[in-house]
């Protein structure tokens, strides 16, 4: 996986588009994200944070990049939190209009949300994964060249069995199969950027509905049946957050190796000699202690305060967030107004969590601070935990597992 650096922390189209493509791009931003709980709660999972921007952000950006300018947002769960951050798009030099999938009943019904808006071919991509504007450019391209057969986006996975995983002969797709339950031995997954004509909303109507939901992958199930389907292999940057640990590995993607320089950002108590390491970001009115220490691929946001001798590292700490003297997060995600009580100490490393009932083994993941929680002093969080919104541990407690929101964890 090569990530383009330059490219994902720009926040407008570029001088240097690959084309003045007419073609418009749908993006699929309605749903929850589950599986980012607590995180998800009060936020869309595009609008979690990677570097101090939305997911969604990264592929605004990335359609920008590619000269795309007209993007139909399909939002639903708590969708004032995309309108009001993008807006109208003017930000990122296109135009970006709105459609409601007011319930979220699959992929396939939220593509149909935008029948309406679209008269064209056009592109669709999920709101939740960074992907290089070459990849974009390169579909958008064989789309324009044969409009009436349909494109879609592969990369390789080492867990391939987690995503769709895509068959080929030469560069036609043969076989798309949902999450497999069996081991595989294509690494080939589906990459989530599909180039359509509209013929598209009729075959999705005619898509028979499962466990009550309308997948596209079903719809190009039986599309391939009939005719073909172009693959296009991505080589550069694909980076998909399915899991609250895959925040932090996504997070180190995009600050590892750029040239951002986040010293001048923080602002230090009087007297401050505390170290930020190269491969960070800070946001604004960030508060950086004596002798306190951020160490790499960790994301500060906006209004954070870290107090004097606190240690910070691999860690996405959210606007608002307070951590107190003397504390160590490591390998954690501090949600927005949390608030880590001195000398507590999220320990990182290895564990095993458990979701939707799968337990996953040797991740490595201090753990999870909900939005308001709050971790009183002398606190020790072993490896793995996730701490709801609102949930709080009292001074010198021990705490480990899923604690639910607004639960008190006493000391003993």
């Amino acid at each position: 996986m090569t990530v383009s650096h330059q490219q994902l922390f720009k926040d407008s189209r570029t001088t240097e588009c690959m084309s003045n493509a007419t073609v418009p791009a749908v993006v699929l931003a309605a749903g929850e994200g589950r599986r980012l709980d607590p995180l998800t709660n009060r936020r869309p999972k595009p609008m979690v944070p990677v570097a101090n921007r939305p997911i969604l952000a990264y592929v605004v950006s990335a359609l920008a990049d590619a000269g795309i300018d007209r993007i139909v947002l399909v939002v639903g769960y708590r969708q004032e939190r995309i309108r009001n951050y993008f807006g109208d798009g003017d930000r990122w030099g296109v135009d970006i209009e709105y459609v409601a999938q007011e319930t979220q009943l699959g992929t396939a019904h939220a593509v149909l949300q935008a029948d309406a808006t679209i008269d064209g071919p056009f592109l669709v991509l999920n709101g939740d994964r960074i992907v290089d504007p070459s990849l974009v450019a390169h579909v958008r391209d064989e789309l324009e060249r044969e409009a009436d057969r349909p494109v879609l986006s592969v990369t390789q996975s080492a867990h391939a069995s987690d995503y769709g995983v895509v068959s080929l002969e030469g560069d036609r797709v043969v076989e798309i199969t949902e999450k497999p339950a069996a081991p595989t031995r294509s690494q080939l997954i589906n990459a989530g950027v599909y180039g359509f004509s509209n013929a598209i909303f009729d075959a999705i109507r005619e898509t028979p509905t499962e466990e009550g939901e309308l997948a596209i992958t079903t719809t190009l199930e039986t599309i391939i049946a009939n005719r073909p389907v172009r693959a296009i292999r991505e080589h550069d940057t694909w980076l998909d957050v399915s899991y609250l640990w895959d925040l932090l590995d996504v997070n180190a993607a995009v600050l590892g190796g750029t040239e951002f320089s986040a010293a001048d950002s923080a602002t230090k108590a009087d007297g401050s000699d505390g170290e930020i390491a190269p491969d960070t970001v800070i946001g604004d009115d960030v508060t950086l202690g004596p002798n306190a220490t951020i160490e790499g691929s960790t994301a500060i946001g906006d209004n954070v305060t870290i107090e004097s001798n606190a240690v910070v590292s691999n860690a996405v700490v959210f606007p608002d967030a307070v951590i107190e003297a003397g504390s160590v997060v490591r390998d954690a995600v501090i949600a927005g107004n949390a608030r880590i009580g001195a000398n507590s100490t999220i320990v990182g490393g290895d564990s095993t969590i458990v979701v939707d009932g799968e337990a996953h083994e040797n991740v490595d993941f201090g753990g999870v601070v909900g939005d308001n929680a709050t971790l009183g002093s002398g606190v020790t969080v072993d490896p793995g935990t996730v701490l709801g919104d609102g949930a709080t541990v009292d001074a010198g407690a021990h705490v480990s597992g899923r604690i639910e929101p607004d639960a008190v964890v006493r000391r003993g």
